[in-house]
């Protein structure tokens, strides 16, 4: 297959002497993306400080994740991470009564676990989905809402093997019971094509610095607009508030928005760079991405298939992500010699992750696989 874009590669320097298939974990540093930071730091170092420019910022990240997952502006949030989304979320849950139960599953990255256990101290039930060698099935989905679910937050794909939930359907066994469905879109969004209406998700948040192109300490989260007007998070601080530049100290009024669930000062520094990373996303549009993707996948399992490799995670293309996990022993070892021999990828536990992006090859997917399969014969 001709590489469809092949006229990107140039963005990303870092592919002139090394093969980075590391999207998982962190993508490649793309020029438009090093420009934006080093826009912050020249108005730093000219102007001391300009918060209008930095409000602009933040507010076009935002934009951008909108248009990427299907969003209005006024549904998203912007946090420090992931799991300050998740927690702002469960802080608004009345634990009290019947509906106490909070669902993740073992597939989840860990984060997501240690924000449901945290809210045992305040009542909560926590029920851990069951997976299997083919993630999680439908029917375990289903299994896991019922009348006492108030929450349940599941990851699209899963962080060790890719495993891929029907979001969809978990929306709607969600709602059929009168529960809430968080989407951990940090192994998705940026790879596959999301459409948060059509999905018919309530909440749903990422990180930027994987599949987004961004860096660390930036998080968005979309929270369906009829969902967030019911809630006031007793996670706060003066950037959820109706008009934050009114430093108000004594009234807690909280945003009509989605932006009630923001805290503190923004990660300015970040946005620069997550606005530029996901504007060059929305440019080369997310289907095209997803598809090459889901094309680069198949190669690559069949080359490890060939080579002998195990691949952890479901055989079905419809049920995974684009990551290909491989089972190792000593990963994070293997990591490091991959890297001196020019391949960047990722361990966690007991699997090496090649994840690719738009602007990686097949050759550079299979070669990077031969020299794994090198490394560990």
């Amino acid at each position: 297959m001709i590489h469809p874009f092949s006229e990107y590669r140039a963005l990303f320097p870092i592919l002139k002497t090394t093969v980075q298939l590391s999207s998982c974990s962190q993508s490649a540093l793309s020029l438009p993306v090093k420009e934006a930071i080093e826009k912050y730091m020249t108005s730093w170092v000219s102007d001391g400080m300009d918060w209008e420019s930095w409000m602009e910022a933040v507010e076009g990240s935002c934009a951008e994740f909108a248009r990427l997952i299907g969003a209005e502006r006024d549904e998203i949030a912007i946090l420090g991470s992931v799991s300050d989304a998740a927690s702002s979320i469960v802080s608004c849950l009345d634990l009290t009564g019947s509906r106490k139960t909070l669902v993740c599953s073992e597939l989840d990255f860990p984060s997501l676990g240690h924000v449901m256990l945290a809210q045992q101290a305040r009542g909560a039930r926590v029920r851990f989905v069951e997976s299997d060698q083919q993630g999680i099935s439908l029917d375990a989905i289903k299994r896991a809402f019922d009348a006492s679910t108030a929450l349940a937050c599941l990851s699209h794909v899963s962080y060790y093997n890719a495993a891929r939930i029907n979001v969809q359907t978990a929306a709607d066994n969600a709602r059929q019971n009168g529960a809430l469905l968080f989407v951990d879109a940090y192994q998705s969004a940026g790879a596959l094509a999301i459409d948060v209406k059509e999905m018919g998700l309530d909440i749903l948040a990422s990180g930027a610095q994987k599949f987004l192109l961004g860096v660390p300490g930036i998080a968005f989260m979309y929270v369906k607009g009829a969902v967030a007007r019911q809630w006031e998070p007793r996670n706060t601080g003066w950037f959820g508030r109706s008009n934050p530049f009114s430093f108000d100290i004594r009234t807690l009024d909280f945003s009509d928005h989605a932006a009630r669930f923001n805290t503190g000062t923004p990660p300015i520094i970040c946005a620069y760079a997550a606005q530029a990373g996901m504007k060059l996303l929305n440019e080369i549009g997310s289907r095209s991405i997803d598809a090459y993707l889901q094309h680069l996948s198949l190669v690559g399992r069949e080359e490890a298939r060939l080579l002998g490799l195990a691949v952890a995670g479901p055989i079905d293309p419809g049920l995974r992500g684009s990551v290909i996990s491989v089972q190792i022993s000593e990963a994070a070892k293997v990591e490091k010699a991959m890297k001196a021999a020019g391949y960047i990828v990722s361990a966690r536990n007991d699997v090496i992750r090649v994840a690719p992006h738009f602007y990686n090859t097949e050759d550079e997917v299979v070669c990077a696989l031969r020299e794994l399969s090198k490394l560990v014969s």
